[in-house]
């Protein structure tokens, strides 16, 4: 019996240290070569580590969250025979947090036969402890509207694992306030869970406050009348073939700016703040900001100025769909010189987004609404209005530009037809 030291891989060209998201083994178990045993994410991808060798788990090192140099002892594994030599692994990379997903597909892998509990029982932790638990049980409890806290968990320090919830729910451990009429005598929620940021979540939270410590922006909100654009959108949509994506305002939002932006070429660029550095792109690579089971994310409509107005709705929907299903490869997340964000369909007046750096420009949709407003005969009319939030980097943009940007794009959109001339 010899001990194989299994030591982080590469995971990609220039990456020296990869965070550790999921390991898929614990010490102990046994493993096989190429059986995936870890989850690691480097920028927005998650890579899939496969094991080497055959044998048995002795040690693990990292915990999620970790994160681990390229060549560092991660995993000891005890082999029949001599230690085999060294060779390079063969990460699988894989979309952005695809893992979870995948691990909520699957069948959860079976353990060791126990007996149910017969009836819910409370973990043995202590009062307002920390409940461990993979995304997948998380979502899974969220759906069944079951308190993780009340579930036993035989996994390592209690994890609760998928086996653990298919007992207490074949155990009639749902919530009570399933099954409640009036609600009276609900008992009371005492459970707290505490959860380490890690994976892209911890991308995220890292831009984001990065951008609000080293970026003076500069916000302008402007409405615009989108009474002629509306009209238009639904009459092609009316028209439109079955192989053409329904559209929405974001492709014609889109539109405007690839007709608007080379007026104003120093919004789409990148600055390196660092070395004070100014990429400008004569390409309009469009990202479009996307809420997903795993995160924010945002895919990239590329060369949007070669694509007309069916292309676009077409890319934004092939993209948003991938980002849901968690399928989007690292270059359609990656690459967008300016950022498109949009809460409209959820409400709200006005929205202060904040930068994608190194990008320095980003526009906000907001909800539309019909409004009273006054024609050119100062008659009251009915439109249809909504207002574009959007946020510069002001060492690069200045107000006046920024300013002339958005007009442009308002006059576009209130014009609909010079989007196409």
């Amino acid at each position: 019996m010899s001990e194989y030291r299994y030591k982080m891989p590469d995971v990609g060209e220039g990456i020296v240290e990869a965070e550790i998201v999921e390991w898929h083994v614990k010490e102990g178990d046994t493993v096989s070569e190429d059986q995936h045993v870890l989850d690691v994410m480097t920028d927005k991808a998650t890579v899939e580590i496969p094991c080497a060798v055959n044998g048995t788990v002795t040690k693990l090192v990292g915990a999620p969250g970790e994160v681990i140099a390229v060549g560092t002892e991660i995993m000891f594994i005890a082999v029949d025979g001599d230690v085999p030599a060294e060779e390079e692994a063969a990460p699988a990379e894989t979309p952005a947090e695809e893992a979870p997903k995948e691990e909520a597909k699957s069948e959860p892998k079976p353990e060791p036969t126990r007996a149910a509990p017969a009836a819910p029982a409370v973990a043995s932790r202590p009062e307002g402890s920390r409940v461990l638990a993979s995304p997948a049980v998380r979502k899974r409890a969220l759906e069944a509207d079951i308190d993780l806290y009340a579930v036993p968990g035989t996994g390592p320090a209690a994890r609760v694992t998928h086996s653990d919830l298919d007992d207490f729910i074949a155990a009639g451990g749902r919530l009570a306030s399933k099954a409640g009429g009036s609600g009276a005598g609900r008992a009371p929620r005492t459970g707290v869970t505490e959860e380490k940021i890690i994976g892209l979540r911890r991308r995220i939270s890292e831009n984001m406050s990065h951008a609000q410590r080293t970026i003076p922006d500069i916000a302008y909100v402007e409405e615009i009348d989108v009474t002629a654009l509306e009209e238009l959108r639904k009459h092609l949509n009316a028209t439109k073939t079955d192989d053409q994506a329904k559209l929405t305002f974001i492709p014609f939002l889109v539109m405007a700016l690839t007709k608007a932006l080379p007026e104003t070429p120093q919004a789409n660029s990148h600055f390196d703040g660092v070395n004070m550095v100014l990429t400008k792109f004569d390409a309009i690579h469009a990202g479009v900001a996307a809420a997903t089971p795993n995160g924010l994310m945002v895919p990239v409509i590329k060369h949007a100025e070669a694509l007309d107005i069916w292309q676009i709705a077409g890319e934004l929907k092939r993209l948003g769909a991938a980002a849901k299903a968690g399928k989007c490869t690292k270059d359609e997340l990656s690459g967008s010189t300016i950022t498109i964000t949009s809460l409209g369909a959820i409400g709200g007046l006005v929205t202060t987004p904040i930068l994608n750096a190194p990008e320095v420009s980003i526009i906000g949709v907001n909800k539309m609404q019909t409004l009273p407003r006054f024609d050119d005969n100062g008659q009251v009319v009915a439109r249809k209005v909504m207002n574009l939030s959007s946020c510069f980097d002001h060492r690069i943009v200045d107000g006046y530009d920024a300013a002339m940007l958005i007009q442009r794009v308002k006059g576009y959109l209130e014009n609909p037809a010079t989007l196409f001339m």
